[in-house]
């Protein structure tokens, strides 16, 4: 496992894109200032017009990667999911005490993000602000069935499933484990999103944040259902 874990790669969809931009320094250039505006202007605000002046390139040479910009939050918003895979799967490999594996995984899906160095071109921690304001829109279309069926969305699936595996080992008697393992993964986004902006409805002051919420959530309730 511990080698497998030094090898790995990212991979994402090919139906995400049509020319793989982890292929060229040009694919590179468009991943890295996406993240750069969409996180800055949002994503209503994004084009490619915009993009390849942040480039230095025309939006032909962009529409060779992608062809439109639904397709690149996809790309940006799967490659998170498979980026938190990894972290989920290096940190919790080893751990033989099932509680503190699943609070060591509730806490990795739900923390802040810290900059991975590993991965020169992606800043994750404005990735991970994008997931925060923007991951609902990379579904919420009139495609998202096609579009899951043709495997696009199976990096945020497999976290949720592999949250789930850690879930019914510490209770196999619980009968909603991907339910909770969604709430938490998706709640989690929300509970970011409304601690910044409508701190009114948010509990997050002090020391409290929305890991301590979500895994007093999810202990109190596989205990109540064990």
């Amino acid at each position: 496992m511990k080698d497998l874990l030094l090898k790995f790669k990212i991979e994402l969809p090919e139906g995400i894109y049509l020319k793989d931009p982890e292929s060229s320094t040009l694919g590179k250039k468009i991943i890295e200032h996406s993240i750069i505006l969409i996180e800055d202007i949002g994503f209503e605000h994004f084009n490619f017009k915009k993009l390849g002046k942040e480039i230095g390139s025309n939006e032909s040479s962009i529409y060779r990667y992608f062809e439109s910009k639904h397709k690149v939050l996809l790309y940006l918003t799967s490659w998170y999911w498979s980026w938190l895979e990894y972290q989920l799967v290096l940190e919790t490999y080893s751990m033989t005490n099932i509680e503190e594996k699943l609070k060591k995984a509730i806490e990795i899906v739900t923390k802040t993000t810290e900059q991975d160095d590993k991965y020169t071109h992606i800043n994750e921690v404005l990735l991970n602000q994008i997931v925060i304001e923007e991951n609902s829109k990379s579904y919420l279309t009139k495609d998202v069935d096609t579009e899951n069926e043709e495997g696009l969305f199976l990096p945020f699936k497999r976290v949720v499933h592999r949250l789930s595996d850690i879930i019914i080992t510490y209770n196999s008697a619980y009968d909603y484990p991907l339910s909770l393992s969604s709430t938490i993964i998706v709640g989690s986004l929300k509970q970011h999103f409304i601690k910044k902006h409508f701190k009114s409805i948010s509990n997050y002051d002090g020391d409290k944040n929305q890991t301590d919420f979500f895994t007093d959530l999810a202990l109190k309730t596989l205990i109540k259902n064990g």
